[in-house]
């Protein structure tokens, strides 16, 4: 039985997740604080993690930072009740694998975390092919799919899970032309409509990470118009 922690300060919410869950054929544990929230996701296997961005104790966006800072890979979906934008795509940013925003139905609860789910699995499946699949290298930079690491010139290089995400998405297609709608859909799952944005951001972070010259790209260059290409030139 998959198992899922359900974090939020509000009861009839978390009863609503609790019972639907349930009914879901989840095994479900709920906390309502921060700290908590990070104590549990820590210590203890969940396939998800289901977690209300305004909490006492610590917030969800701490809460998510520390896990990760911790190399918990489990699967975070971020529930917000706020319209900001920002607060959105920070918690990508920081290592989070999806948002919800209130009011939301139990129906798209459960196909976000099917969704998560099954691109976790995928990306475990891949590893586990061999380690001549697993290991990726081009221009000075090796991917390990199975350690979920990065390196550059031997050097480690610190990613989120989403930003592994996005970067294996981009190698596995190098060197073609793909839309902001195309990359959407191929790591956050489904088209998010409009959030093209956090495409953006996420390519402005491997830039950081990658390139020699942020401002003059050689490797994840814009096709303006078009969208973003991750150019990996013969030896």
């Amino acid at each position: 039985m998959r198992k899922v922690l359900v974090v939020d300060d509000e009861p009839a919410i978390a009863t609503l997740l609790e019972y639907n869950l349930k009914q879901a054929n989840y095994e479900v544990q709920v906390v309502n604080d921060g700290l908590q929230a990070f104590e549990a996701g820590r210590t203890n296997q969940y396939d998800v993690i289901l977690l209300d961005l305004m909490l006492p104790g610590m917030d969800g966006i701490d809460v998510t930072k520390k896990l990760r800072q911790e190399k918990v890979k489990t699967p975070i979906i971020i529930i917000t009740a706020k319209g900001d934008e920002f607060d959105k795509v920070l918690g990508l940013e920081i290592g989070a694998d999806d948002y919800i925003t209130k009011p939301f139905s139990p129906r798209e609860v459960l196909a976000r975390m099917k969704a998560v789910m099954r691109r976790y699995e995928e990306m475990a499946a891949t590893s586990d092919k061999g380690e001549s699949s697993a290991i990726l290298r081009f221009s000075g930079v090796q991917i390990d799919k199975n350690r979920k690491s990065v390196t550059i010139e031997g050097n480690d290089i610190n990613l989120t899970p989403k930003e592994f995400e996005l970067l294996l998405f981009l190698v596995e297609r190098k060197n073609r032309v793909l839309s902001r709608e195309e990359i959407l859909s191929g790591v956050w799952g489904y088209d998010y409509a409009g959030e093209t944005r956090m495409v953006d951001i996420h390519i402005s972070h491997l830039r950081e990470k990658l390139e020699v010259d942020v401002k003059n790209p050689q490797i994840l260059k814009t096709v303006r118009g078009f969208g973003y290409q991750f150019v990996v030139k013969k030896d």
